[in-house]
This record gives structure tokens, C-alpha cells and sequence, in this order.
């Protein structure tokens, strides 16, 4: 087929990227509002998924550090023996929190703690960074400060050792923190008893105070130690409990804290997820899914996880960078409009205007799908409005039901994977999912050597995998799948009829072995030379033709459901693929940025007054750029006298000569002082340096363009 569409005179002038915006939001202004509502109702419903995912995978580590806290806490009220022994070595309780180095998680990590440890633990809970406690003094303001309610800026305070609390101010040291302590634990004591039940409910009865430090590798020795000792020194006073937040290793206790300080502390290890292990829980939940209809192509998705793995390890990143192609899909794409739940997917197909009908007719898949049909339903697919939604209806009902199967056999050829010796398609889900995303995954050297290891696999193994297939497909959405499970439930009784005759077989052999104990030794050798005539047969057994026929059913499952998604038509309404954009916003690339600013001011400042062609330059545009284009034109030392005439020749350019001297001059300070100012804001950016060589010139640092 021959597609030929004509763009207007006014399109034709702009530049593709342009062209494109222009579309999205000018041209479709009348679903321009929907759109956004679907994108923001889209993100919300992941955005609150995400939350539940990241609450229940913090879960247990949370109940541990409660239960902990308690027990640590209970150690005080009730046991006064071991109190007692403890008290007598000042040994303070301390959670040891391992949290990996994906230091952008930790703030929802602690947040999370923070807020269980006050709804069920103690009001009393202080959080303290490095960067806020380089002396004991800043660190006991914080401290105070987040304990009795009331911000500190130390900046602001008259007296450096003082908080302020309502009228009052109070010395920031331990002694008057106990004082403050017994005081609010008294007060409570002395509530009514209703009161003081409900309080109880919630909180124990002498609460402790609970010390997080975020990021100890960060905190400087002498603070640790001089705030362990003293905390230890008060410990029967005030019942401190401190959570150590660790990056790296709990062996950074030992190196930080000499062994005299660290005998002071009674240590628990506690172990968060892996960053992997989160990683992959989140795009289980989210992509491989068929609640949500938003997809991410394999570059795409490729691109997010490779920044996880090789930049900061932070699934908080990884969120934020799934929540940016949900935005650039909606907007860049006019009929993103279609990616919504089956539920309005009828309502909105049909109230598509002739103009976005044309657009599904611009899509490449839609194209490939036109030249397989008949001529007929050609003519009317790109002629009769009302066939074609027909027809896109259809389409996009049948990539959802893609989706929902595409899911399914993935998991159980993952179940297959993932119990192999070796891991040729990866161990994760996600890392088979990127393969079957990116071709056909069964034409790979990978997956030929996966089907190999099957082959080879026992009957316990294959029972396992075959029973785990059996509950995903009979839990799964699609409805396509209840004779392949009458199919794996019937490979399960074969095995099972296989174990019985073994069994039956194994009694026969052994009364064979009892008979061949007693013969001589021509039998003995007649029965080796038969075993060995047998083993160069190579005769099937009937496990192995089993074994077999269940890996080709499950070959054949694959290569009928994990096809690539790029290969059905209308994909491009659901599924975001421009990886390159995406990049071009995740990767940052200064330089690039910054001549494009200086070079093109108009490229992010959208005023027309700025935009010259030809590479000329605009005396409206900001001194830095003038001063910037300029140096562009010179050689590796530039003459600030020459430099500044330029400068003032392009900023008076096109302005009326005043016959006023002294206004003149007032002019050329002015120019002048703008000029230095210019020149120092580049020697700031690192283009320019003073040279040595000449005082009157400076040198180009940079060269080459971007």
C-alpha cells in the first residue's frame, strides 16, 4: 500500500520535534483535557499500588525493630536484674539497620520507621544527619529540638547552647534533656486515669527515647563517641535507644567507634531487602500485570533498569523515572487517549474524531495490518471512519488479551528458567521479560540452551515446575488456558502411573539381583554384555519420552504467547518506546546543556526577540551568551580590550549615538561593569582562566563543539 499524506505550508516550516508538540497539544485540543485526566488517574492508581508494595516489603523489618524497641524497653520495667547488669555496664540498646547503598531509599525507609515507632512505641523519636551535627553541640540542638517540637537554626540562635520552646529557653545539654524528660513522663503519670489508659494503648509507660542516626558513615567519630558516652553515662536517667542507618557494613561500627565506646552499645543486626529483590518485586506488581494498561517497550525499559543497576540502585528513582514516561507517553502521544481500562475503551473509541481516525491510520502497525488483509476491508479501513473504530475496538480488546496471556506463560516459563543449573535467560522475571520484549525469544542461542537443560531435568524438578504452571494458569485472568491445564494436569498422572511402575519395577530387580547372586560367572557376564549392548542402543526410557513431550508443550506455549509486542497492531497506543527521549531527560549532559543555553538562548527561553539566524548575535540576548558567542570566535588567549569592543558593539547595536559626554561615559561604565560581570560568570562556569603568559588576556579552557 502507498500511504501519502500532505502536510500544510505552516507544518512544513517547522521542525519535527516541533511538528510533533503542535500536534499534541494544538491539534487535539478537544481531547487534550481528557488525556490529561487519564494520564493523571493512570498514575495515581500506580502511585498508590507503589506505596502498598513498598509498605509491605518494609513490613517485617519494621515489626522486627518494634518488637526489638520493645524488648529492650521491657528490659527496664519488668526485668530489673538484667537492667540492673546492663546499667552497670552502661550498655545502650542499638538496632543495627543495614539498608544497602541506595542512600536515595533510605528518607521513605525512615519516614516509615519513624511513624511506626510513634504510633506504637514513643512520641519520642529524634531523626539526625551528618550534615546537620558537625559538633555535639549542633547535635544536641536537633536533638532537643525534634523532641520538644520546635525547629533550631543554629544560625539564628543568640546563644549556640540554647533552644527556645514557647517563652522559655533551655541550655542544650543532657541534664537539662532529663529534666526535660522526667518532667513530660510525669505529666503523663499524672493524667486522669481514662487518659493515661488510652496513652498506654499506644505507647508503654516510660517511653524511651528513640535516636536514629540516617547516615553514620557520614558522622565524624568525635560526635559519635562523645554522644555515646555521655548518653551512657545518663542511661538509668534517660532510657536512650539508638537505630545506626548503614550503607555499607555493620564492620563500620567497629572502625568509627574505638572498642572502649563501642562496648557501650548492645548491638542487633537487622538486614533490609535487597535493592534487586525490590526492584523486581515493583515491576512484578506494576508491568507484569494486566490491571494497568500502560506498557513499557524493551529499550525503554531497558534503559530505566540500567540506570538502576549501574547509577544508584535506588527503586525510588526507578518510580520516578516510570512516572516520567507515563507523562511524555500521554503528551507525545495523540492517542494515548485509547490507553485506558476495557471498561471506557468503547466509550472512547467511538467519540474519536475523523482527525485522530486518521492518526491510527498513520500508525506503522496499523499499516502492516491494512496490507494483510483483503482489498475490500483495505478500502474500508481507510475510508469508512465507522469501520475503522469498529475495528480498532476489536484490536485493542485483543491486546489486552495479549497482555493477560502473555503474563501467564511468562511466569511459567520463568518457573522453567529460573530452577535451571545454569541461568542463560536470567534469573529474574524481569530480565526474561526484556528478552521476550526485545525478539523472538525462542530463535535465541539462550533460550535453545534452556530447552537443552530442561531435557535433562528429574522427575522431581519437572512435578514441581508442572504443579507451580498448574496454579498460575487456573489463578489467571485469560480464558484460553483450561485445556493446557487439563494438558499439564494429565502430564502429572503420567508421572505419577511412571512412579507406580517404578516402584512395581525396582521389587522385580531386586528379586532379579537375589537370582543373579546365586548364578555363575557366565551368567554375570551374559547380563553385563546385555546392559552394555542396551546403553549403546540408547533406548528411550518412558520418563525420558515424557520429559521430552512436556518441554515441547511448553516450547510450544512460548512460541504461541510471548510473542513480541511489537508485532501486534495498535502497540503504539499503549506502549512507550522512545527511549532516546527518555534518556535525553534521565542522563544528564551538562555540557551539552549549557552550550545549548549560552549558544541558543531561545531554545529553553521560548522569546522570539532572541532567535537569530545564520549564527548571528542579538543584542537582546543575556551578556553571559553575547560574552559566550564571542569567545567562541577567538583562539587560546583572548584580549579583554578587544573582547570588550566586541561586547559593546554588539549590546549598542542599532541603539541612536548620544551627543552627551558625560552621558557617554556613564553608558561605557555601565556597558563595562556588565562586561566584567559576564566574564567573571564564565570564569566561574570553568571556560575561561587568568593567564600568566599576559595580563591582559585570559585563556580558553574549552573547545570543540557539542
Amino acid at each position: 500500500g502507498c500511504f501519502v499524506f500532505k502536510p500544510s505550508a505552516k507544518k512544513r516550516r517547522l521542525s519535527e520535534k516541533t511538528a510533533h508538540e503542535f500536534r499534541s497539544t494544538s491539534h487535539d485540543s478537544e481531547d487534550t483535557e481528557l488525556r490529561f485526566l487519564t494520564c493523571q488517574s493512570l498514575w495515581n492508581q500506580i502511585k498508590s499500588e507503589t506505596e502498598q508494595i513498598q509498605e509491605d516489603l518494609n513490613k517485617q523489618l519494621l515489626d522486627n525493630l518494634v518488637s526489638f524497641l520493645s524488648r529492650s524497653h521491657s528490659d527496664l520495667q519488668e526485668n530489673t536484674t538484667k537492667w540492673t547488669c546492663r546499667m552497670k555496664f552502661r550498655e545502650i540498646p542499638t538496632a543495627a539497620l543495614v539498608l544497602g547503598v541506595n542512600v536515595t531509599d533510605h528518607d521513605l525507609t525512615f519516614r516509615g520507621l519513624s511513624d511506626v515507632l510513634q504510633d506504637k512505641i514513643t512520641p519520642y523519636v529524634a531523626l539526625l544527619e551528618a550534615k546537620d551535627c558537625p559538633g555535639i553541640k549542633n547535635l544536641m540542638q536537633k536533638l532537643m529540638g525534634q523532641l520538644m517540637n520546635c525547629d533550631v537554626e543554629v544560625d539564628s540562635l543568640e546563644d549556640e547552647d540554647c533552644v527556645q520552646v514557647s517563652q522559655n529557653r533551655i541550655r542544650c545539654s543532657m541534664s537539662s534533656l532529663i529534666s526535660w524528660y522526667e518532667s513530660v513522663t510525669k505529666k503523663t503519670d499524672s493524667e486522669t486515669p481514662s487518659k493515661k489508659r488510652n496513652s498506654s494503648s499506644r505507647h508503654l509507660q516510660s517511653p524511651p527515647v528513640v535516636v536514629i542516626f540516617k547516615d553514620m558513615e557520614s558522622f565524624t567519630t568525635k560526635v559519635l563517641q562523645d554522644f555515646i558516652v555521655i548518653s551512657s553515662q545518663h542511661i538509668h536517667e534517660l532510657p536512650v535507644v539508638l537505630i545506626f542507618g548503614i550503607a555499607t557494613s555493620p564492620m563500620i561500627i567497629h572502625r568509627l567507634l574505638p572498642h572502649s565506646v563501642s562496648s557501650l552499645l548492645c548491638i542487633e543486626l537487622f538486614q533490609s531487602l535487597s535493592c534487586k529483590e525490590h526492584l523486581s518485586t515493583i515491576i512484578d506488581k506494576l508491568l507484569l500485570t494486566s490491571r494497568f494498561p500502560f506498557k513499557l517497550g524493551e529499550k525503554v525499559l531497558q534503559v530505566l533498569i540500567n540506570i538502576f543497576l549501574y547509577h544508584d540502585f535506588s527503586v525510588q528513582n526507578f518510580i520516578k523515572g516510570f512516572q516520567l514516561c507515563i507523562v511524555e507517553h500521554f503528551y507525545s502521544q495523540p492517542l494515548s487517549v485509547l490507553c485506558c481500562h476495557l471498561v471506557d475503551l468503547k466509550k472512547r473509541v467511538y467519540s474519536l474524531s475523523s482527525d485522530q481516525c486518521e492518526n491510527i491510520r498513520r500508525l506503522p502497525s496499523f499499516r502492516r495490518y491494512v496490507e494483510k488483509q483483503e482489498s475490500g476491508k483495505q478500502i474500508e479501513l481507510l475510508t469508512n471512519d465507522s469501520f475503522l473504530k469498529e475495528e480498532t475496538e476489536k484490536l485493542l480488546e485483543d491486546l489486552h488479551v495479549y497482555h493477560e496471556n502473555y503474563v501467564s506463560i511468562l511466569r511459567c516459563l520463568h518457573v522453567f528458567t529460573s530452577s535451571l543449573p545454569k541461568y542463560p535467560l536470567g534469573k529474574q522475571i524481569r530480565e526474561l521479560h526484556c528478552a521476550c520484549l526485545e525478539n523472538q525469544v525462542w530463535e535465541t542461542e539462550e533460550y535453545e540452551s534452556s530447552l537443552q537443560l530442561a531435557r535433562m531435568l528429574n522427575k522431581t524438578d519437572l512435578v514441581n515446575m508442572l504443579q507451580q504452571c498448574v496454579e498460575i494458569l487456573m489463578s489467571s485472568s485469560g480464558k484460553e488456558f483450561d485445556k493446557t491445564v487439563e494438558k499439564l494436569k494429565e502430564f502429572l498422572t503420567q508421572f505419577q502411573n511412571l512412579e507406580e511402575a517404578s516402584q512395581e519395577r525396582d521389587v522385580a530387580i531386586s528379586s532379579q539381583k537375589e537370582l543373579q547372586k546365586k548364578t555363575d560367572l557366565y551368567h554375570l557376564q551374559k547380563t553385563l554384555l546385555e546392559l552394555k549392548e542396551s546403553r549403546r542402543s540408547k533406548k528411550l526410557t518412558k520418563f525420558e519420552i515424557l520429559r521430552f513431550e512436556v518441554v515441547d508443550y511448553i516450547d510450544r506455549l512460548v512460541r504461541q504467547y510471548l510473542v513480541p509486542a511489537d508485532n501486534r497492531t495498535l502497540h503504539e497506543i499503549v506502549y512507550f518506546n522512545a527511549a532516546t527521549v527518555l534518556r535525553g531527560h534521565l542522563n544528564a549532559a551538562p555540557r551539552t546543556a549549557l552550550h545549548t543555553a549560552l549558544n541558543n538562548p531561545h531554545w529553553y527561553l521560548k522569546n522570539q526577540a532572541l532567535k537569530c539566524d545564520g549564527g548571528g548575535i542579538s543584542n537582546k540576548a543575556p551578556d553571559i551568551c553575547i560574552v559566550y558567542k564571542l569567545h567562541l570566535e577567538c583562539g587560546r588567549l583572548i584580549n579583554l580590550v578587544d573582547w570588550l569592543e566586541a561586547f559593546s558593539t554588539v549590546v549598542t547595536a542599532g541603539e541612536e549615538p548620544n551627543a552627551d559626554a558625560a552621558s557617554s561615559d556613564q553608558v561605557d561604565d555601565i556597558i563595562h561593569a556588565r562586561f566584567i560581570r559576564a566574564v567573571s560568570e564564565l570564569e566561574l562556569l570553568g571556560f575561561i582562566k587568568p593567564s600568566k603568559q599576559k595580563t591582559d588576556h585570559v585563556a580558553r579552557l574549552t573547545w570543540g563543539g557539542c
